[in-house]
């Protein structure tokens, strides 16, 4: 579980918009899920779904893949192309 502000910190340049935009879309297809507490100063929290926490593995395997690109001169000279 993670607030707003704990997120924002630790995705470094994210601006409050971006974060929100994607969060919202995160939810809406499921993969995270939203809890706002009525208080006084307002709190909201977000969480991996079940079905989040089952991506997970998959999105480690690409970022893997990201990290060993350079690996890969093709790949490499062709984004920059």
């Amino acid at each position: 579980m993670r607030r707003f502000s704990d997120l924002e910190r630790l995705i470094p340049g994210i601006t409050q918009k971006m974060l929100a935009q994607q969060l919202r879309r995160l939810e809406e297809d499921g993969i995270v899920t939203r809890t706002v507490y009525h208080q006084v100063p307002p709190k909201v929290d977000y969480r991996l779904t079940d079905w989040g926490q089952a991506l997970c593995p998959a999105m480690d395997a690409i970022l893997k893949c990201a990290e060993r690109r350079e690996d890969f001169p093709s790949a490499a000279s062709s984004a920059r192309a």
